[in-house]
């Protein structure tokens, strides 16, 4: 559950196109100040069961001695999972004023297990340098440099970036691909598109909007792990997630927002 929690938060708008060496984006959909906040459920013997909460606050901070933002996310399960499942996990990023991603780090603890991954990016000039960084649950440490002629991104600096797509013109069936790295390797995941639908968020509000699903490759084929409902405007806030896990299934619901840049225009009278 953790792990799609994370892929739906972080590929919620996945809708751009990686432009070779050229890695910078305006920003369109937030500013600094921002927080999301999200309840939980979990599927337990055909009952829905609330599992816990998540949050995720962007504010304008510094980076290696220049302006960038930095966003957190943060996922906490209640006791009633934590009898399944302890989830203790927490993410960090930054990215520049251009949404350039510089800097990426999950610390997740699964069980008795605890892992650390991390990004650090450059640009020098020719295309994208990653130094990645894995530690396991036995604290060995693992250190990898890759190179890409195309942007590479995370969790969290892909939702960055990719809440500032225009949608204009898409026809249900639309498909992207980027590639998302972690402390260990690089990997495609595609994002599909499937219309629109009106949503009830757990603040009591219904929005209107966009519907996506988030698709990794196994065995040869692309398998639906998340689908997801943005808000039709331009903040693009996620305001619900389904997610296909192979014990279950979850779900996640806005619970609230504030600090959002744009107006709302999405919400249904």
């Amino acid at each position: 559950m953790r792990k799609n929690i994370y892929i739906a938060l972080m590929m919620l708008l996945l809708c751009i196109t990686t432009a070779s060496a050229q890695c910078t984006y305006k920003n369109t959909a937030f500013k600094s100040g921002e927080f999301l906040s999200y309840n939980l459920y979990y599927n337990w013997k055909f009952v829905w069961v609330k599992a816990g909460t998540a949050s995720m606050s962007t504010v304008l901070s510094r980076y290696s001695g220049k302006p960038a933002y930095r966003a957190s996310l943060t996922t906490r399960g209640n006791n009633r999972v934590d009898e399944m499942f302890v989830l203790r996990d927490t993410l960090l990023c930054y990215s520049s004023e251009a949404l350039e991603p510089l800097y990426f780090r999950k610390g997740a603890r699964e069980g008795k297990r605890y892992y650390v991954d991390e990004v650090f990016y450059s640009y020098p000039g020719d295309g994208v340098k990653l130094r990645q960084h894995y530690m396991n649950s036995h604290g060995k440490h693992t250190w990898k440099n890759a190179t890409s002629a195309e942007c590479v991104y995370d969790m969290l600096n892909i939702f960055l970036r990719a809440r500032s797509f225009n949608p204009e013109g898409w026809k249900k069936g639309h498909v992207v691909k980027v590639p998302i790295a972690d402390g260990r390797d690089t990997n495609t995941a595609i994002l599909k598109y499937r219309g629109k639908s009106n949503v009830k968020a757990d603040n009591g509000v219904k929005y209107r909007c966009m519907e996506l699903s988030y698709m990794e490759k196994e065995k040869g084929a692309y398998k639906e792990i998340v689908r997801f409902y943005v808000t039709d405007d331009q903040n693009h806030i996620p305001v619900r997630l389904d997610m296909f896990l192979r014990f279950g299934s979850a779900k996640a619901f806005l619970v609230g927002m504030k600090g959002n840049r744009n107006p709302v225009n999405s919400v249904v009278k």
